[in-house]
């Protein structure tokens, strides 16, 4: 499962026209759907990549198409751009997002895969991969015909047996206590002080850390995917082994 590292060299360009963001504390300004960004150069490249932050343009800094933008520009667009061909732009811009939720799922079954689970496991990991890559690889309309809900939902049960399994295995292995009552998946902890808590091997999947105090916390093992980590203090937090953690995830916390 090569290729879920984003390559803007390879990419038309293409989150910094296709998606929409709003004036906020991670974009200065408001761009609608499908016109390209102030910054964005000829070339496709951002005129200002490095001085993002500064610039008030973080939402930049913490998005990760994993791999997608190539994806849809050299293999599903045939590395024709927008520019050369205004008439797929409409379509182009649609299959981004889609094709990001499906590289998104594959870089976690990569990691799923990598725990060494069971063989049974293995085998339906790895035939789901198969399936969301055999999916990356279709045409435009192919592409945004797949049923995302049925494709989530089955990936989604899988990486949940995954954890599971791991992170019993980590509790028994090191007599890892069970984290407090209101440390579960989908918890509201906005702004709650965690700091040096042990919450090895919790299930932290899809909660609110908004602004959490985290630091000096310990996360091994614990499942954060789709965890929202914006504002998050992680410094000092032990966060190897943690499960599912993505770029996206780190960049939008204070680390």
């Amino acid at each position: 499962m090569s290729g879920l590292e984003a390559d803007c060299s390879r990419c038309f360009g293409l989150c910094c026209v296709a998606l929409p963001f709003a004036r906020s504390a991670d974009f200065p300004v408001d761009k609608p759907a499908g016109e390209p960004c102030r910054n964005l150069l000829a070339d496709h490249r951002c005129g200002i990549h490095d001085r993002l932050v500064e610039g008030g343009w973080r939402g930049c800094v913490t998005f990760d198409c994993f791999g997608a933008g190539q994806q849809v520009s050299q293999v599903t667009f045939g590395g024709v751009s927008w520019r050369d061909a205004p008439g797929t732009a409409s379509r182009m811009y649609a299959v981004l997002p889609v094709m990001r939720q499906l590289h998104e799922m594959l870089a976690h079954l990569r990691d799923a895969l990598a725990l060494a689970p069971d063989e049974v496991t293995r085998a339906e990991l790895a035939a789901a991969a198969d399936d969301v890559t055999a999916a990356t690889a279709g045409s435009p309309d192919e592409v945004l015909a797949v049923d995302l809900v049925a494709v989530r939902s089955c990936v989604g049960g899988l990486l949940r047996t995954v954890s599971a399994t791991e992170r019993d295995r980590q509790r028994r292995r090191h007599g890892i206590p069970k984290p407090p009552r209101r440390v579960r998946a989908g918890a509201d902890l906005v702004g709650v002080d965690l700091r040096g808590r042990d919450l090895r091997a919790a299930d932290l999947r899809g909660s609110l850390l908004i602004a959490a105090d985290l630091r000096d916390a310990d996360l091994r093992w614990a499942d954060l995917l789709g965890a929202d980590l914006r504002d998050a203090d992680l410094r000092g937090a032990r966060l190897d082994g943690a499960l599912f953690l993505t770029r996206p995830q780190l960049a939008a916390a204070r680390t």
